[in-house]
């Protein structure tokens, strides 16, 4: 920065001396402790204390004892400060950081107090010192910074100088409507008025008529209400809170007009607005709809009670009927023809594109409600479209029976037709376009395993038996098992849910039983069962009862060759053994090493490859890929349903358990 005229020189400052004119030199010095510079051929100078300005002149005298013509001003010299020294400055009081700093020569006291860390919490920022020579030199007064820009106070620093911060004497709260609320610190002669500038003003919501201040007067709390006449002249304490509140929510001069009007909304009272036809004529007037024979005017009673008047606005525009004039917070509701009148709506379901509810229209028909549902969907029926109709009798003293009356109209090319010709809609009319019986949608169903070409096919008509379904796919090939083919068939909505409720009320009723209730909540739901069928009786007799009827999902599965036989449950080893004809159960019991000690024998049971499930009998045949499962007895009177669930691992479907497992206890 230049160098000011007014800085003090002081040792360790360097001094650039320049001389130009009849002589020339350039010469650096430093000043030394002593306070003085070395000249050649001049001797010590003294500069310690002087100004730049003063130092200027002092050593343009000294020189013109070395350089001719420096009296006659053919030779001039300028001094200027090269490398400062730096100055040592105490800062003391309320800071982050007091303490003891070097810094420049040129910094003020603004330089020091951010260079301490600022002020504390407890600080004051009106009232910081700065001692020299143990005498206090200046006093500055932040807020007059801060709010008007003046630098008063914020003088250069010298070498010794001592800056005090004490703590706050005064503290004043300002919250609610002003600019910017929070705590301020305000001197002894401040007042309400220097607070509210403070805080930037009054906010453009803000009462500013009255302010309320909570004090302190020692033992509680006192409130005043202090009026704006009072506000430059009212001092102020430590601890005060000021609030300014905010203005009534209300209007001295509004009305408010809804309804039938080409402008409805908010309306000042005034010059041209004084009675209702004035507002009418302001809204631009009446719309065509406009119900104006009684229209209904809100008003506040003096207790603050609403208040509802009927006008006659027809005769209150022609001239006929006294006019009415306006009050504050009057509102005038004009209602409309069409809200007056119950139009309804009219519902559309069944084969359309967007089902749904629609707004009731005048000679509304049916080919426009189609038309608003986005048209007929590709399985609608033509030759019937159903409309139900409410029964309206307002003059009935007696009920009735009927609950509605159905149309049937026709339709072709998308008019009614017949009956249905010029068939006008009324509110609240239901139209259901129904499904036709010559439309239906592909439904496939699955053969795998042993026959010539596996996977999906589509029925080709409602009754198509297994039979056909395996002679479509070119029969079963060679090593087919075909005794214990499988099918497994989707369940109904309606029984999926049966399902689940049996299972829910399983759960319930052996809440008492903890194994059993764990074992329960680990079931889970299939979509799908396994239906028991004999395809080989199925083949050789088609159209008989073996032949079942195919359902779309179904999946018709065809084995290879079987040759074992699985022995589970409570048997000594559970094992699966070869499978011998003609040998009887006691044989394949004795292959699984006999019975265990919890059998319980008389309810063995069989479940086949097919699906189909007997009780296992001294003579019950046993097949190639059966599986003879042996149940424990249980260790209560519950059901045991973790053994049956050990027992039915190898089950397809926890569907296939529960259904045998209703078969085994009938």
């Amino acid at each position: 920065m230049a160098t000011p005229q007014n800085y003090r020189l002081g040792p360790g400052d360097e001094v650039i001396i320049d001389i130009w004119g009849t002589s020339e030199d350039h010469l650096r010095e430093m000043i030394s402790p002593e306070g003085s510079i070395m000249i050649a051929q001049i001797g010590p100078v003294y500069l310690n204390g002087m100004t730049i300005s003063d130092a200027n002149k002092h050593i343009k005298n000294a020189f013109s004892r070395k350089y001719a013509g420096m009296s006659e001003a053919e030779t001039d010299v300028q001094v200027t400060l090269g490398q400062v020294r730096t100055i040592q400055v105490d800062i003391l009081g309320e800071v982050a950081t007091p303490g003891t700093f070097r810094m420049s020569p040129f910094s003020s006291v603004f330089h020091a107090l951010y260079l301490s860390g600022g002020i504390n919490d407890i600080g004051s920022l009106r009232n910081i010192q700065v001692l020299r020579n143990n005498k206090k030199v200046a006093g500055v007064d932040i807020y007059e910074y801060l709010f008007n820009g003046k630098t008063n106070g914020n003088i250069r620093l010298q070498e010794g100088d001592v800056i005090i911060v004490p703590p706050y004497e005064q503290l004043v709260s300002i919250d609610g409507n002003v600019k910017r609320p929070m705590y301020y610190e305000i001197k002894p002669d401040e007042t309400i008025k220097t607070i509210l500038d403070y805080a930037g003003g009054f906010t453009g919501d803000a009462y500013s008529g009255m302010v309320r201040l909570e004090r302190q007067s020692g033992t509680e709390n006192e409130l005043y209400n202090i009026e704006r006449g009072e506000f430059g002249s009212y001092r102020l304490k430590d601890g005060d809170m000021i609030t300014v509140g905010t203005i009534l929510d209300r209007y001295a001069n509004r009305v408010e007009l809804k309804g039938a009007v080409y402008r409805p909304g908010m309306f000042a009272i005034g010059r041209d607005i004084r009675t209702v036809s004035d507002l009418i004529r302001k809204a631009d007037g009446l719309t065509d709809n406009a119900y104006d024979d009684r229209v209904l005017l809100y008003r506040e009673g003096p207790d603050m009670q609403l208040q509802i008047i009927a006008l006659d606005l027809k005769n209150i525009m022609a001239g006929i009927s006294p006019d009415v004039e306006l009050k504050r917070n009057d509102i005038i509701e004009i209602s409309s023809i069409d809200d007056l009148t119950d139009r309804g709506d009219i519902t559309i379901a069944g084969q359309v594109t967007n089902p749904g509810t629609y707004p009731y229209a005048e000679n509304m028909t049916v080919e426009d409600i189609i038309l608003q549902a986005g048209g007929l969907l590709e399985g609608a029926s033509t030759a019937r479209v159903d409309v139900s109709r409410r029964i309206v009798d307002p003059t009935s003293v007696t009920a009735t029976q009927q609950l509605s009356h159905v149309y049937s109209v026709s339709i072709d090319g998308g008019f009614a037709v017949g009956k249905g010709e010029h068939f006008v809609l009324k509110p609240y009319d239901r139209v259901v376009v129904r499904k036709s019986p010559g439309y239906g949608v592909q439904t496939t169903v699955e053969i795998n395993g042993e026959v010539l070409f596996d996977g999906e096919y589509v029925l080709q008509r409602r009754n198509e038996r297994v039979s056909e379904l395996v002679k479509r796919a070119g029969g079963v090939i060679e090593g087919a098992y075909i005794k214990g083919a499988s099918l497994s068939r989707k369940l109904t909505e309606a029984e999926y849910i049966a399902r689940k409720e049996t299972l829910r009320l399983a759960m319930a009723n052996n809440q008492a039983g903890q194994a059993d209730s764990l074992a329960l909540s680990k079931i889970e739901v299939s979509d799908t069962y396994n239906v028991g069928i004999d395809l080989q009786k199925a083949l050789n007799n088609p159209g008989s009862t073996y032949d079942l009827v195919m359902q779309p999902g179904d999946v018709l599965y065809v084995p290879q060759e079987q040759s074992t036989v699985k022995i589970t449950g409570d048997v000594m080893f559970p094992n699966a053994v070869v499978y011998e004809p003609g040998k009887k159960l006691s044989y394949y019991i004795d292959q699984a090493g006999g019975y265990g000690q919890q059998a319980k024998k008389g309810k063995a049971f069989i479940v086949y490859l097919n699906g189909t499930v007997a009780k296992a009998k001294k003579n019950t045949p046993i097949e190639p890929g059966c599986q003879i499962i042996v149940p424990s007895k249980p260790k209560n009177s519950g059901t045991d349903w973790t053994k049956i669930l050990t027992l039915a691992t190898s089950f397809t479907s926890v569907a296939t358990m529960a259904a045998t497992i209703t078969n085994i206890f009938k």
